[in-house]
Parts: structure tokens; sequence; C-alpha cells
């Protein structure tokens, strides 16, 4: 794997110091989820853009949208970026800040069932080999 430039390192730093409550809350359950094999990584780069978090392996990301999230010119911005996840083969999940607060237990259980779908899909098994992160 090519070593990150130092920009994107720096960009991919700053904006894990600058997670939003939401973004922390969802983060202490996903980097402890508890299926073999899911490894998730925060504001990891990936052509250009910075997801919330990806499994590589599972190629899943979730994604923790804030209000700015419903204007229109982030929500074009929004559609081209997971367009182009999903030309690589990555399936993403977007959740709402308020889901996060309120409805934590069905955003997990989404997250949950969206593993479980991309194992299948990806024929992966628990304790498989594969990509890390």
């Amino acid at each position: 794997m090519p070593k990150l430039d130092r920009f994107k390192l720096q960009s991919a730093r700053r904006l894990r110091a600058a997670m939003t409550e939401e973004e922390r809350t969802l983060w202490r359950h996903l980097w402890r989820i508890p299926v073999e094999g899911t490894h998730f990584r925060r504001q990891a780069s990936v052509g250009g853009y910075y997801p919330d978090f990806i499994s590589h392996r599972l190629k899943l990301i979730v994604e923790v949208d804030g209000f700015h999230h419903g204007f229109d010119d982030q929500l074009r911005h929004d559609e081209v970026r997971t367009r182009w996840f999903e030309s690589q083969g990555y399936r993403v999940v977007c959740f709402w800040n308020h889901e996060i607060k309120n409805e934590l237990d069905s955003v997990l259980d989404t997250i949950y069932a969206a593993v479980e779908e991309r194992k299948s899909h990806l024929h992966l098994r628990d304790g498989a080999e594969g990509i890390g992160g």
C-alpha cells in the first residue's frame, strides 16, 4: 500500500481530533464491534475522501451526518462521493446525528446487519484472513 502523503495524513489526524459528539459515541461502539474480522478505522483517506468510519476488509463505510448534509450543495457532494465509493465496491450506510443520539440501538443493529451482509456478499468467514482495516 502506498504511503500517505503528509497533507492527507495531517488532514485525517485533524478530522479525527475534531470528531463530533455523535461520531465519538458511535466510534466507542465500532472499535469494539463484537464480530470477528471487523475492523473500522476513523477518517482514513480513500480516493481523496475521508469517510467517518471505514472497514476496508468489509468494504463498508459508516457516515454520521449533521444538519449541513441536508443543504443542496452538500447533498450533491455527498451523492457524488457515495457513487464513487460504490463504484469502488464499498457499501455506504449513513445516519443522522439525531439517530445516534436517540436511536443508538437501532443504528447499531443496522450496522451489524450491514456487517453480516458484507461478509456474506464478499464470502468472508469469521477469522478469515483478509485486508487489514
